[in-house]
C-alpha cells in the first residue's frame, strides 16, 4: 500500500523540473513580449516617426558657419574695379552648446595676454554686468532678503523676468568706484568676452580682426590647443576705389546685420555679426554680392561637445557687378559739376545755391553712363568742399522749368489742344490782375504769331499756357479769370508719367522719389505746371523723359547694373557671364511717329537756330545733337529752418540727346537754387551738358584710335590700393 501512493506522488526531483519548466515559459514568453513590443517600438519610431526624428537631427547638427567668404566685386563698363577686398588677419571664437560664462572667462584671460584689445567700445551696462560676474556674493549682498522676496514672490512675472528685475537692482547699486577698479588688464579681457558672448552658439565671432599683427596672429595660432573656441583665420575688409555714393557701403563684422532687418536676414540663413549692405548698390544687390558660406555638419560626443565638423558644401565667394557706368565718363563729369559749382559760389546771389546734378544714359537700352551729384559743404577751416550726393540724381527733386515743354505741347498733340504747325499768339496774358508772360516778349499788346517748333526754340511760354487752357476747356478773355475742367492737371501729369516725369523710372537702386505734386488745382497753378514750375522732377526722370523722345517714344527703364559674373577664378580675369540685364521697356507714349519727329526738329533749332535758347553754347558742335534748357523761378522750400524759407530763387536745367540721327546718349542738368536774381541767372546747365557731350564723343573717338571699341575691354582686375581707398567703414 505504501509503495502505491508514492507511485502516484512526484518525487521533489520532478516537483523541481516541472518548476523549472513553468519559469522558463514564462521568462521565454516575457522575452518574447518585451522582444515584440521592442520591435514595435522600434518599426514605430523608424516607420513613423523616422522623417521627423530624421529631420531633428539635420535641424540641429547641420549648420551654416560663418567663414567670412570674400564678398563680391564692383566693376565699371570696362573693368575697372570700383570696390573689391583686402584679406585681413583675424582672430574668432567659437562658442559651443555647452559652454559657459566661467570657460569662456577663462579663454578672454589667456586671450587678453596675448593680443591687444581695443577697450572703447565697452559700455557702462559692459562694465557693471562684468563687475557683478567676478563679484557675484558682493554684488547680490546689495539686495536685502526683504527685496529679494517681494521680487521671487511675484506670481505674475516668469522666473526669466524675476531675474532680470533683481539684475536690474544690483546694477543701480554698482558705484562709480567699482566700475573704475578694472585695471587696464581686466578692461581688456571684458572686450574679449563681450564679443564672446556676443554671438550665437557654433557661429564663429570675430574678436579682433584687420589690426592683427603678425606676432598676435602667430602666438594665437600656437596655442590654440590651449584656447578652446578660438581659432586663427582670414577675413576680408571691403575697399572701395571710388567715392561714388551709389556703390554704397556695407556693416562691419562688429555692426553686424541691422537691428531693424533682423528677422528679415536671420530668417534668410544669416548671422548677427554678417556683413550686409546698408545702401544703394550693395544693399540693392545684396544676394548676388554676399556669396554662399560653408554648410558644415557638427559631430558631438555623448555630452554634446564638438569633436568634429565635417564639410557638407564648400563656401562660394559674392558673385561680381559690371555696371554701365563708364569710370572716365564719370570722373569727368564729377570734375565738371564740382568747378562749376565752386566757381557759381562766388557769385554774388548764390547764398542758396549748394548742389547740381548730371545724368547721361544710352537711350536705346537705358544704362547710365554717368551720374553725378554734388554739394558744398563747409569744412572745419569754413572752406567750401565738395561731397558726393550721386544719390540725389534719383531722391532729389526740384522746379525744372522749361525743359520739360517738348511734354507740353506733346500732350496737347494727344489731346487736341494743340497740332503740328499750329500757330498762335505769344502774347503777355492778363488772367484778372496776374500776368504771365514769355521772356523774349515781355511787352504788352506785342503780339508774335509762332508755331510749335518755334515755340520750343524761343522757349515761349504762352504757347504752353494756350495748350493748358485749350486742354482744360477753357476761355481767355483779357483780365478775366479763367475757367478750367477739373481733369486738366491729371491729364497733364499722366501724359507726363508716360514720359518718366512724376513717376518711377524703374532705375535699380532703393529709395527712389517720385518729386512733389501740387495739391492745388487752380487755373493760374496748371499754367504754372505747363511751363515746369509746379511738380518737382528728378534729374534721372529728366533724363529718361528726353531719352524716351530720342528713342522714338519709347521709355526704359534706367540701369546701373550691366551683368552679373562668377567669381574671377585666377584674381586676374572676369569670371564667366552669369547674366546680362536686358533692357526694360515700360511703355510707348500716345504720340504718333511724326509727332515724336516734329518734337526731335523742334529741340533740333534750340541748338542751331540763332534764335535758340541753347544757340550759345551748341552751335558748333562737330556732331549733331538736339536739346532744350529750362529755368524755373520758384520760391525756396527745401529748408523750413533756413533764412531764406520761401524766398524767390531761379532753379536752371538741360535735357539734349546726341547724336541727332542715331542718339546713343541722352543727357540731363539740373542746377537748383541756382541765384536769387532773375534778371541776372547763370546757365552752367547749357555748359555742363556742352562739355560732357563733347567729352563723350572725344573719348570715343580717344579709344577707336587706340582700338578699343566698347566695354569688353581691360578686364585686368586691380585691387584697390593707395591713399584713395576708402575702407569698410570710413
Amino acid at each position: 500500500m505504501n509503495k502505491k501512493r508514492r507511485s502516484k506522488q512526484d518525487s521533489p526531483k520532478q516537483k523541481l523540473r516541472k518548476n523549472t519548466q513553468f519559469r522558463m515559459n514564462v521568462l521565454f514568453f516575457s522575452i518574447f513580449l518585451l522582444f515584440s513590443t521592442l520591435i514595435l517600438r522600434l518599426g514605430y519610431l523608424q516607420i513613423v516617426k523616422g522623417e521627423d526624428y530624421k529631420r531633428e537631427i539635420e535641424r540641429t547638427e547641420e549648420i551654416s558657419v560663418n567663414t567670412s567668404v570674400p564678398r563680391g566685386r564692383i566693376y565699371d563698363r570696362n573693368g575697372q574695379i570700383l570696390v573689391g577686398n583686402e584679406p585681413k588677419n583675424a582672430i574668432t571664437y567659437t562658442k559651443q552648446q555647452r559652454t559657459n560664462t566661467e570657460d569662456m572667462l577663462k579663454v578672454a584671460r589667456k586671450l587678453a595676454e596675448l593680443i591687444e584689445k581695443d577697450t572703447s567700445a565697452i559700455t557702462v551696462r559692459d562694465k557693471k554686468d562684468f563687475w557683478i560676474l567676478n563679484h557675484k556674493e558682493e554684488a547680490y549682498d546689495k539686495v536685502s532678503d526683504k527685496e529679494k522676496k517681494k521680487i521671487s514672490g511675484s506670481e505674475t512675472k516668469s522666473k526669466t523676468q524675476r531675474q532680470r528685475e533683481l539684475d536690474d537692482l544690483v546694477r543701480e547699486r554698482i558705484t562709480d568706484e567699482e566700475l573704475n577698479s578694472f585695471t587696464e588688464q581686466e578692461l581688456e579681457v571684458l572686450a574679449i568676452y563681450r564679443e564672446m558672448a556676443s554671438g550665437y552658439n557654433y557661429s564663429p565671432q570675430i574678436i579682433k580682426s584687420g589690426d592683427v599683427s603678425e606676432d598676435e596672429y602667430a602666438l594665437v595660432s600656437e596655442r590654440l590647443g590651449d584656447l578652446p573656441g578660438v581659432n586663427t583665420t582670414t577675413d576680408w575688409e571691403r575697399v572701395r576705389n571710388s567715392p561714388l555714393a551709389i556703390l554704397g557701403t556695407t556693416s562691419t563684422p562688429k555692426q553686424g546685420v541691422p537691428e531693424d532687418k533682423l528677422d528679415y536676414y536671420l530668417s534668410r540663413g544669416y548671422s548677427r555679426n554678417d556683413r550686409v549692405g546698408k545702401s544703394y548698390i550693395e544693399q540693392q544687390y545684396e544676394s548676388v554680392l554676399q556669396g554662399q558660406k560653408t554648410v558644415a555638419k557638427n559631430v558631438t560626443d555623448r555630452s554634446g561637445t564638438v569633436i568634429d565638423t565635417v564639410p557638407v558644401q564648400e563656401g562660394r565667394p559674392g558673385k561680381d557687378l559690371v555696371l554701365t557706368i563708364d569710370s572716365e565718363l564719370q570722373a569727368e563729369a564729377e570734375r565738371v559739376v564740382s568747378q562749376k559749382l565752386l566757381a557759381l559760389k562766388r557769385n554774388y546771389g548764390s547764398q542758396m545755391l549748394d548742389r547740381a546734378f548730371f545724368v547721361m544714359l544710352d537711350p536705346n537700352n537705358g544704362e547710365v553712363l554717368a551720374m553725378v551729384g554734388k554739394q558744398l559743404v563747409r569744412n572745419d577751416s569754413g572752406q567750401y568742399e565738395v561731397a558726393d550726393i550721386s544719390f540725389g540724381t534719383y531722391g532729389m527733386a526740384y522746379p525744372v522749368g522749361s525743359s520739360i515743354k517738348m511734354a507740353t505741347v506733346l500732350t496737347g498733340y494727344q489731346y487736341g489742344a494743340a497740332s503740328m504747325g499750329e500757330v498762335k499768339i505769344d502774347e503777355p496774358l492778363w488772367i484778372g490782375r496776374q500776368r504771365k508772360a514769355s521772356l523774349f516778349n515781355p511787352r504788352d499788346y506785342n503780339r508774335i504769331p509762332i508755331n510749335d517748333i518755334t515755340a520750343l526754340t524761343r522757349s515761349s511760354n504762352v504757347y504752353m499756357f494756350k495748350i493748358a487752357i485749350a486742354l482744360g476747356g477753357g476761355n481767355y478773355q483779357r483780365g478775366q479769370a479763367i475757367s478750367l475742367k477739373d481733369d486738366t492737371l491729371d491729364k497733364f501729369r499722366s501724359s507726363f508719367a508716360s514720359f518718366g516725369l512724376g513717376s518711377r523710372t524703374g532705375i535699380d537702386l532703393p529709395g527712389e522719389f517720385t518729386g512733389q505734386k501740387g495739391t492745388e488745382k487752380k487755373p493760374g497753378l496748371v499754367l504754372d505746371f505747363a511751363i515746369g514750375q509746379y511738380d518737382t522732377f528728378t534729374t534721372m526722370q529728366l533724363a529718361q523723359y528726353v531719352s524716351t523722345i530720342a528713342n522714338d517714344g519709347y521709355r526704359v527703364a534706367p540701369h546701373v547694373v550691366k551683368e552679373i559674373r562668377e567669381p574671377s577664378v585666377d584674381g586676374r580675369t572676369l569670371g564667366q557671364l552669369s547674366e546680362e540685364v536686358e533692357p526694360t521697356y515700360l511703355n510707348r507714349i500716345a504720340n504718333s511717329d511724326n509727332e515724336i519727329e516734329r518734337i526731335r526738329q523742334a529741340m533740333y533749332t534750340v541748338y542751331y537756330n540763332q534764335r535758340g535758347t541753347a544757340y550759345k553754347d551748341f552751335h558748333n558742335t562737330k556732331y549733331k545733337a538736339a536739346g532744350k534748357t529750362g529755368t524755373a523761378q520758384t520760391a525756396y522750400y527745401d529748408d523750413p529752418e533756413s533764412d531764406f524759407y520761401t524766398k524767390e530763387t531761379v532753379s536752371v536745367s538741360h535735357v539734349g540727346f546726341a547724336p541727332f540721327d542715331e542718339p546713343e546718349i541722352a543727357y540731363a542738368v539740373l542746377v537748383p537754387h541756382v541765384t536769387t536774381i532773375p534778371s541776372k541767372v547763370p546757365h552752367p546747365n547749357n555748359e555742363i551738358a556742352r562739355e560732357m557731350a563733347d567729352f563723350y564723343f572725344d573719348l570715343k573717338a580717344k579709344r577707336a584710335a587706340e582700338g578699343v571699341s566698347g566695354p569688353e575691354i581691360n578686364y585686368t582686375l586691380t585691387e584697390p590700393e593707395g591713399e584713395n581707398a576708402i575702407r569698410e567703414g570710413e
